[in-house]
Order: structure tokens, then C-alpha cells, then sequence
């Protein structure tokens, strides 16, 4: 059996489990489903994850996973993408946590609203154009030390980190006005061999 990767390539959480599964040479099956169509929400989805979120996969022994993060661990248990050093892991951890809770619910909420649901940027909430560009200023100040997050190699908290930061621009936000970043996604995009 085959990893299966189940995702909507609208989303970053999805891509960035496809991107770790490609640098890391993982064959995999990658089944879209469409969240603006309710797929996630089947049964048969929700049996095999009950939170009916993507991503989800089905491992190559036959156990499910969800939740974009601990997938990306999981891929990446013993690779170069791990840091060894155990400082340097908990630092890791440290950009995924912030990931989730500072960075993806208003870089990728803003995306989501103006990309997806056609509002215009200028209409958005203004804490969460606010909460955005003070996330982007946070990745600004670390990759004007080193070149990735956890200093001179990539590591699963770049992949993570640059899924939605990418395309930030589509939630309204000016990449312009954050230098390092726009290198630091140039570099990701190169390693990962993303478009």
C-alpha cells in the first residue's frame, strides 16, 4: 500500500505535506478534495477523519493521520528536515506552534477571504490584516539573521512556514515591504522545487 494524501491544492496545510512527501522522495497517491464543495464532509471522509479537515492521510500501513504538522513530522521522522541538534529541534517545534496559532489564521484567512470568497482586501478585518502583517514582520526580523528559520538549513518549520507566506500576496498583504522574506521564499522555493 502507498502513502495516500488526501488535500484541496488550495490550501497551504495541504501543499506543504505534499512538498515534504516530494523532498523527501516518498511515493505517494495525492486524492484532491475540494473544501468549498464540502468533500471533507462525507462520510466517508469523516470515518476516516472525524474533524473533516484536510489534510489527511492514509500511511502506507494502513493508519490514518491528520493535522498538516504532525503529517509533516511524521514523513520526516530521522531525515535531514529534523534537526539533530535538540536546541535546534525545539526551535522547530517552536516555528511550528507559532505556525498554526500566529501565522496561518490571518495570512491564510485573509488569502482565504479575498482569493476565495471575492472580498475586497481594503474590507477585511482590521485586526486580522493587523495580526497578518505583525506575523510577516516576525519572519522578517528572524530571516534577517539566517537564512532559514532555524538557521543555515531548511527545515520542516520553512516548509510549513512558506506555504501561505508565498502567496500572501493574495490576502492583500505587500511582500515588498519584507525583503528577507521574499529571499528566504525564493530559497524554499528552490530547495522544495515549487513554482
Amino acid at each position: 500500500m502507498v502513502l495516500r494524501i488526501f488535500g484541496d491544492t488550495k490550501s497551504g496545510n495541504c501543499l506543504k505535506v505534499k512538498w515534504t512527501a516530494q523532498h523527501l522522495h516518498l511515493p505517494f497517491e495525492w486524492i484532491e478534495v475540494d473544501i468549498l464543495k464540502s468533500e471533507s464532509r462525507t462520510p466517508e471522509f469523516l470515518a476516516m477523519n472525524p474533524a473533516g479537515q484536510v489534510p489527511a492521510v492514509i500511511l502506507d500501513d494502513g493508519r490514518a493521520l491528520a493535522q498538516s504538522n504532525a503529517i509533516m513530522l511524521h514523513l520526516a521522522e530521522g531525515s535531514a528536515l529534523i534537526p539533530t541538534d535538540a536546541y535546534d529541534r525545539a526551535r522547530m517545534f517552536e516555528w511550528l506552534f507559532w505556525e498554526q496559532y500566529s501565522h496561518e489564521p490571518y495570512v491564510a484567512v485573509a488569502r482565504f477571504q479575498v482569493a476565495y470568497l471575492g472580498k475586497p482586501a481594503d474590507s477585511l478585518d482590521a485586526k486580522l490584516v493587523e495580526r497578518g502583517a505583525a506575523a510577516l514582520a516576525r519572519l522578517e526580523a528572524q530571516l534577517a539573521t539566517s537564512p532559514y528559520l532555524v538557521g543555515e538549513r531548511l527545515t520542516l518549520a520553512d516548509i510549513a512556514l512558506v506555504a501561505y507566506t508565498r502567496v500572501a500576496h493574495e490576502g492583500g498583504f505587500d511582500l515588498s515591504r519584507y525583503p528577507a522574506v521574499k529571499a528566504w521564499v525564493g530559497r524554499v522555493e528552490a530547495a522544495l522545487d515549487i513554482q
